[in-house]
């Protein structure tokens, strides 16, 4: 995604920007703020999540950056479309958005990006997928 000609708006479906407001405010002490462009979701003043339009060679797209750690981060790294390499940052991911979206798997994915940034004391909190009896939080989402 290293292209001169990509240009970031705020063109989120609503329908989107809700599903996501929804998982991500659902995660302990986590927040919601308008970012530079796009909404983005927050744990102690770090970025989770955040939904934005890219605009590149004629394309509209939008996408959810989130951030991903050890095993799946190589995996998605390697996964192809709808996952991006965003470029910067040396965890994070994108997710193109679209009709066929799994929201079952935004739901890990989120999930998994809040537990990368949050203090232990809320990923404790946090039911995540494969646990056995989950966290304080089961059934999240």
């Amino acid at each position: 995604m290293g292209d001169e000609t990509r240009r970031y708006t705020d063109e989120v479906p609503e329908e989107f920007e809700a599903r996501l407001r929804a998982l991500c405010l659902a995660l302990p002490d986590a927040y919601e703020e308008r970012a530079w462009v796009g909404t983005r979701w927050m744990v102690r003043k770090r970025t989770f999540a955040h939904v934005l339009g890219i605009e590149t060679e004629g394309l509209s797209h939008v996408v959810l950056t989130f951030r991903s750690a050890g095993e799946e981060l190589e995996v998605l790294r390697h996964a192809g479309p709808p996952f991006v390499v965003l470029g910067w940052g040396r965890d994070a991911m994108g997710l193109a958005l679209g009709a066929e979206t799994e929201w079952d798997e935004v739901r890990e994915l989120v999930t998994e990006s809040y537990c990368v940034l949050a203090p232990k004391k809320l990923v404790a909190l946090v039911a995540r997928p494969g646990d056995v009896g989950g966290g304080a939080s089961a059934g999240i989402g």
